[in-house]
This record gives C-alpha cells, structure tokens and sequence, in this order.
C-alpha cells in the first residue's frame, strides 16, 4: 500500500475523515433549504437529479481549475484510464445517487439514514476479501456494530420501530450504500497512479453530467435563482469539492476500514446540524449518547489499526 508522510499520520486522518464527515453532514440541512429555495417538490425526483449534477459539475470543474492552477497535469490519459475515471464518475457519483433518491421517496428520513449507515459495513467487509492487510478483526466487527447502534440513537423516533421493509424504499438506500462502498474500493484503486485532486475533478463533472441529462430527460429542471439560492448552491459546490478531495486523498493513502469507518459520523452530524439550522431541538440526550457510541467505535477500529 502506498503511504504519505502527511495523509498517512493517524491524527491527520482523523482530523481530515472528520471534517469530510461534517461537510457532509452540513449537506443534509443544505440539500433540504436548497429544494425549498428552487422550489423543488418532495417527489420530483428528476429535479432533484438536476440540482445534485449541477452541484457535481461545478464541483468537478472547481478541482480542475485547481488542478490547472496548480499546474497538475490534466491530459495524457490512456482510454484505459479515461474507461477507469469514468466508470468511477457513473457509479459512485451518479448511480448511487440516484438509488439514494429513490430510496429516499419511499421511505421516512429515519430509516434513510440508518439504513445508508450500512455502507461502512459494506466498505469493511469488501476491504477484508480485497486487501491483505485490512482484515476482519474483533475491534472492527465490535467498533461497526457500536457505530450502527449509534446511528441509530440519532435517529430513534416512532418511524423507527417500523420494520416495514420495501425494495424500492429501503432496499434502494442500501443498494446505494453498497454502490458507494465498492466505487469507493475501486476509485482506491484508480487512484494509485493518478493525482487525487485530478481524478475527484473528473469523476464529479463526469457523473454531475450524467445525473444532470438523465433527470432532465425524465423532466427534470431547476430554476429560481435567487442570490439566497445561488450563494447555498455555491457552499454545496465547495463542500463536495474539499470533502470529495480529502477523501480521495485519505483513501488512496490508507487503509478502506481506517477511513471508512468515519462514516457513521455524517448522520450524527447532520442531525446535530440539522438541528441547529433548521430550529429543531439539539438539547435532547440521545444526540450525545449517539456521538458517544459512533466516537467509541471509530475508536475501536482505529485502534485495531495501530499495529
């Protein structure tokens, strides 16, 4: 495995894995006020498919640009490569977008969130069959499931003790979960040989483009720009290119389980920021059990990790 002298510090991939997981986070409240500010319905799908590609090839070209300006070399790819950096682009932008999307129109926010939490499961399990030295153990088996439950704590209500269980509402959530773990292996992969800042810029407009064709065939559009909207547009586009960045970084440097493992912070952030930005209330016990309970399993797996 290729190692970095600075991405590789275990304090700097915790410090870094976090922010990514806030940023995130802080989407979720963002990505609700952006529907409301372009006036985009709960069940308009296609329009919601147009708002995340938009978001994604600006976020794309912004890396590029960086990219140019920090003279990394942009041309001189293989069609081998190209095939590579766009097959990542389809998937781990695109697909799991829209299997997220979809989930999301048949099933409650709750369930949502716990049930995208499986990705960590996923991502750990695929690494112990595909890495050597990034296997199974009893601290990552315990830290996962300490980390699920505490998804779960975030997210405990009412909805929550329904087990109803739909392909097209939960089933689609987790295929995305599933998707987004494995492109992210793979993307691990395409990485090695490549500049990360470079391949997340390529990956982003490619599948934005995607995302953005396909809803807008399915009637999908967005409108109402006004400067509230643009200036929220404009933070959703940074957060996607620093957060999709860093961990492109992080993962190309690591260990899958060392960074993935982080994950179970995003749905605990973005409730606390939910919480925060949408005048719900924060002051209630289980947003701290639930940071308490994901904190103690990244630990458990980083730990595992030390040797």
């Amino acid at each position: 495995m290729v190692t970095h002298p600075f991405f590789s510090q275990r304090k700097v991939v915790i410090l870094l894995a976090t922010l990514c997981c806030l940023l995130w986070g802080s989407a979720y409240p963002a990505i609700k006020n952006g529907y409301a500010l372009f006036a985009i319905a709960a069940d308009d799908i296609p329009s919601k498919m147009v708002f995340a590609g938009v978001r994604f090839i600006a976020a794309g070209g912004l890396l590029l640009l960086m990219a140019v300006l920090t003279r990394r070399a942009l041309g001189g790819l293989s069609w081998k490569k190209l095939g590579e950096i766009t097959t990542l682009g389809l998937t781990q932008t695109s697909l799991q977008y829209v299997f997220f999307y979809i989930g999301l129109a048949y099933t409650t926010g709750v369930k949502g969130s716990i049930m995208n939490a499986t990705g960590t499961f996923f991502s750990v399990l695929l690494a112990h069959f595909i890495y050597h030295n990034d296997r199974l153990s009893w601290n990552k088996v315990i830290g996962c499931a300490v980390g699920f439950v505490g998804v779960m704590v975030v997210n405990f209500n009412q909805s929550l003790l329904d087990f109803h269980f739909t392909l097209l509402g939960e089933g689609s959530v987790v295929m995305a979960a599933f998707i987004l773990s494995a492109a992210s292996i793979y993307g691990k992969k395409v990485s090695q040989d490549m500049d990360s800042v470079v391949l997340t810029g390529y990956q982003l407009a490619i599948g934005g483009v995607a995302l953005t064709v396909g809803g807008a065939l399915f009637g999908g559009s967005l409108s109402g720009f006004s400067w509230q909207a643009s200036a929220l547009l404009v933070y959703l586009v940074l957060l996607s290119s620093v957060a999709f960045a860093l961990w492109t970084i992080l993962l190309k440097y690591n260990r899958v389980g060392l960074v993935t493992i982080f994950n179970f912070l995003i749905p605990v952030f973005g409730a606390i920021l939910s919480a925060i930005f949408l005048g719900e209330s924060i002051l209630e016990w289980k947003n701290v059990l639930a940071l308490v309970l994901v904190c103690g399993g990244i630990f458990l797996v980083t730990k595992e990790s030390r040797g």
